[in-house]
């Protein structure tokens, strides 16, 4: 199971923005070895990878994950850092509003200040290299029944990428098709504007023979 910080995924550019990552797009998840213990250098092909294996091992152990905050190139604003955390990171942020006469069911606390996290980089050769680990929980493992679910694992840039050109494709293909439809248009409008044309000039010359001829017989009756 999978939360997001603060209820959605967020990241942290280089200048402290906080922007949002991940949507409901899916994700064809890669094979994992879901027996392998994660430790310092280990490398995935991409980020998502590494959520996938994170969120086996947790699910493995006994906690849930939830998908920290990222770094963002200055460069070109693409994702280059991630944490996973264990959804028990932190503490809750007390409500500092009191509504009167209102009774609420206490929420459960599942914040409980535990450290255990993940951290992967890219690296300049395109894998995503984990930096930083931490493997110790300070609560007791275990996830409540209900609780265990089927990752909802989101699209990778690549395939957003490729889905982004076949949009584009199709578009593309949309304007040649109109624009071909305006030269027809437009072809049948010259065509129109130079018959009117060519009518107009033999009008024209017909009235300028006529007036040759209207003056030529005044001339013979002087």
């Amino acid at each position: 199971m999978i939360e997001s910080s603060g209820g959605r995924d967020v990241c942290e550019s280089a200048s402290g923005v906080m922007l949002d990552l991940y949507d409901d797009r899916d994700l064809v998840v890669p094979e994992i070895d879901e027996n392998m213990q994660p430790y310092i250098g280990m490398e995935f092909d991409s980020e998502e990878a590494a959520m996938v294996f994170y969120d086996a091992y947790a699910t493995r152990i006994g906690f849930i994950i939830r998908i920290g905050n990222c770094h963002r190139s200055s460069r070109d604003g693409s994702v280059i850092s991630r944490r996973f955390l264990c959804n028990k990171e932190g503490f809750r942020v007390k409500s500092k509003k009191v509504k009167k006469l209102e009774v609420r069911k206490p929420r459960e606390i599942t914040r409980e200040g535990c450290k255990a996290m993940i951290m992967v980089r890219k690296e300049k050769s395109g894998k995503w290299v984990v930096t930083k680990l931490e493997t110790k929980h300070s609560h007791p493992l275990g996830i409540p029944a209900g609780k265990v679910r089927q990752p909802t694992v989101q699209a990778g840039p690549q395939d957003e990428k490729e889905k982004k050109i076949r949009q584009l494709s199709v578009q593309l293909q949309r304007a040649n098709q109109q624009l071909v439809e305006c030269r027809k248009q437009l072809d049948v409008v010259l065509k129109d504007v130079e018959q009117h044309m060519n009518h107009l000039t033999k009008s024209i010359h017909e009235i300028v023979e006529n007036i040759k001829e209207i003056e030529d017989e005044g001339e013979e009756q002087l």
